[in-house]
């Protein structure tokens, strides 16, 4: 074990401990807030008023203008005009009260002129009134406010006409007092009226003293009836107010122009937005440290409530923390390179670096968390040139680009093809750049166009060449076996494949086959199928060093046991676990390959050797024939242990059925059960059912029924007729 790993064991010793748990995730806490303290610290600027400023400044934030705001609001509440409301009542009123002064004279008429039939009585003739009489009979009839604004020669009017002539009158007079109350009568506008109601009365047809009496009557009934309504227009007002959108000084909005007079107004605005305030404020630095605070939390609950194995953990905990350290050290230097160049650098941060390390490291799971937290904190280490403490564009592009990376990488081969997958990455990320700018209306010259899809370029290429250079730094450092490494040993050309293929071609054969049975398996029950496939390759590694004591090798030769003592034979079957394990370790093998080779037999009975020897000796210990072990503990192991025993049995068959093959692989899976060989392995029942499923498919297609062709003799004959 080198140093690198001795050295990431003992921390992981520590990790056992939750006090050094609950510190790791203190130290990145603070590391994290020491990057990004000075990211959150409020801007102050040097300015003074009626001196043009030396920068162009931006708010950074949104605030209110009050000031403005009232103005605009006295403003609106000025525009609004006046209400004024119309009394229809009026209008009835004096209709009324005109219909009444006629309905009094008439009656006046009628009580003061005796009927025809009594003229001749002498008597009664002295009861007919005088018109001074009368007039004071209809007086008495109306008000003292009615009388006072009727002129005397109207009531003279009024009891010298007929009564025919009355109604007449009045009917005129009333409709045309409606008529003219009807409309609206402000107090400018009441001669207008009382004109308008003249004009409407001279085309009556009764004799000038009525006419002119029914004029001054109506002329009298024309008074204003529209008037000014003070709570209407307060609430007019109010509503006016209300509706004025209170005037804000946006978040990224220029305040004052470089080089620009500060005047009181825009000295006013800059102080409203927190630019001329002396006093510190701590709020940006609690809201950090709670963010923080919260993420991590997140992260320490899922890390010590996980269901993995401990080991694991601690590694999934190491290598988490070491990606996020490396992906932020990058991203704040990048960020510094940005604020110095003053240009739009950080779009060549490679964020989808730590999404593909944790992808092929640990879990998918993990990688879209590290993207998301990479992508939550970058919108605080970019904010350089925006207006605020946040830069949702730059966060959005790193988890953008992250997700992209894992989506790929979850593609078939793609793991083993970092470098592809960022490069089709790189076009993406160009598109996404494209994407937000002209989301913004963002105008750039051809140069900056440019510059951005390099930028997204150099980001995607470069995230897939940090990938490649980590991986197996953290490989050697944790003892890791990822999908990378895995496709290199699978290469043909590897040297120990190489070997078993030159020295041990069956076992070589009987390898592939077996790879191919134990993936398809593990597939089947969620297990890692390429690890399965590697490991068939290398697990008879051992045999190589005696190739023909193995029956797959031989070629039709003598078989060299049948002159070997039992013993010795089950020396040189027993060995070939061992020196495959021995020979895998000299070669810096990952350890699940080399369990592999040593746990495939497990402690099973080399039934063949053990009867053999029991023939020539009762007293024969079966324990003494079995495989040393240990037994199997990954499910990867039990599977391609049951998968090596199958094809070698199934190659032995003559004629092959598919009952001969169902029946065959269940009575292999239930002798390795009741002989205890997964006791140890935390494979259930039900996996080991969808194993036999996928093996007897397997075999089938290996095995099928062929066409049975003529003898060549027979061939020729029936090629001749």
């Amino acid at each position: 074990m080198n140093r690198i790993q001795k050295f990431f064991t003992q921390i992981k010793g520590l990790l056992v401990h939750r006090f050094f748990q609950v510190l790791l995730f203190i130290i990145l806490g603070l590391f994290a807030y020491g990057l990004m303290f000075s990211n959150v610290k409020p801007e102050r600027v040097q300015v003074e008023l009626f001196k043009p400023a030396e920068q162009t400044i931006r708010s950074t934030k949104t605030v209110e203008d009050t000031y403005k705001t009232e103005q605009e609001k006295e403003e609106i509440s000025k525009q609004v005009a006046d209400v004024y409301s119309l009394k229809k009542e009026y209008a009835k009123n004096k209709v009324d009260l005109i219909s009444s002064i006629f309905d009094s004279a008439i009656e006046v008429n009628k009580e003061t002129d005796p009927d025809e039939d009594h003229k001749e009585d002498e008597d009664k003739k002295e009861t007919v009134k005088t018109d001074a009489q009368k007039v004071s009979i209809l007086k008495e009839k109306l008000t003292d406010e009615v009388n006072k604004n009727i002129e005397e020669s109207v009531f003279l009017a009024l009891v010298q006409a007929d009564e025919d002539e009355l109604k007449i009158a009045k009917d005129s007079t009333i409709t045309a007092v409606n008529n003219v109350m009807s409309s609206r009568i402000a107090a400018s506008d009441v001669e207008n009226a009382k004109k308008k109601v003249v004009e409407e009365l001279g085309y009556m047809s009764i004799s000038g003293d009525m006419k002119k009496a029914s004029t001054s009557l109506a002329r009298t009934a024309i008074i204003q009836n529209v008037f000014f309504d003070k709570d209407k227009t307060e609430e007019q007002r109010r509503k006016a107010v209300e509706s004025v959108e209170p005037i804000r000084i946006l978040q990224g909005q220029i305040i004052v122009e470089e080089n620009q007079l500060v005047d009181r107004d825009v000295y006013r605005q800059l102080e409203l937005a927190g630019f001329l305030n002396t006093e510190s404020t701590i709020y940006p630095y609690i809201g950090l440290l709670l963010f923080i605070f919260l993420t991590f939390a997140a992260f320490y609950y899922y890390f010590y409530y996980s269901v993995s194995k401990k080991d694991n953990k601690y590694n999934q905990l190491l290598i988490f923390s070491l990606v996020f350290v490396l992906s932020m050290a990058t991203m704040k230097t990048v960020s510094i390179l940005a604020d110095l160049k003053n240009s739009n650098l950080e779009y060549i941060f490679p964020g989808a670096m730590a999404a593909m390390l944790i992808k092929i490291l640990l879990n998918d799971r993990l990688a879209v968390a590290m993207i998301i937290l990479l992508g939550s904190y970058g919108t605080i280490i970019f904010n350089g040139d925006t207006p605020g403490n946040l830069d949702f564009s730059m966060g959005l592009y790193i988890i953008f680009g992250g997700l992209t990376a894992i989506i790929i990488l979850s593609r078939p081969n793609f793991k083993s093809k970092v470098l592809v997958a960022g490069l089709l990455l790189s076009l993406i990320n160009m598109a996404f750049v494209f994407s937000l700018i002209f989301i913004m209306d963002s105008h750039y010259t051809r140069m900056e166009y440019l510059y951005y899809a390099l930028a997204a370029i150099g980001s995607g290429v470069g995230a897939a060449v940090l990938t490649m250079g980590l991986l197996p730094f953290f490989e050697a450092g944790f003892g890791i076996l990822s999908s990378i490494k895995l496709i290199e040993l699978a290469n043909p050309n590897h040297p120990l494949l190489r070997k078993i293929l030159i020295e041990a071609p069956g076992t070589y054969h009987h390898s592939v086959m077996v790879a191919n049975l134990a993936e398809s398996a593990c597939e089947a029950i969620g297990s890692n199928g390429l690890l399965a496939r590697v490991g068939s390759y290398y697990h008879d590694i051992g045999k190589t060093k005696r190739p023909h004591f193995f029956i797959e090798n031989q070629m039709s030769e003598e078989n060299p046991h049948d002159r070997l003592q039992p013993e010795t034979s089950r020396d040189i079957i027993i060995a070939h676990a061992v020196d495959g394990g021995e020979m895998l370790r000299s070669h810096k093998f990952p350890k699940e390959i080399v369990d592999i080779a040593e746990q495939h037999h497990g402690t099973t009975l080399l039934k063949f050797f053990y009867h053999k020897a029991k023939k020539h000796d009762e007293s024969t210990l079966e324990a003494a024939y079995r495989y040393p072990g240990p037994r199997a503990i990954m499910k990867e192991v039990a599977v391609i242990g049951i998968a090596d025993s199958v094809e070698a049995a199934v190659r032995s068959m003559k004629h092959p059925t598919p009952e001969k093959i169902e029946e065959l692989v269940s009575f292999i899976i239930q002798d390795r059960i009741s002989d205890g060989q997964f006791d140890e392995c935390d494979i259930t029942m039900r996996e080991l059912s969808i194993v036999k499923h996928s093996l007897c498919e397997s075999l089938n297609g290996i095995f099928h029924s062929r066409i049975e062709y003529p003898e060549p003799d027979k061939l020729g004959q029936k090629v001749k007729e």
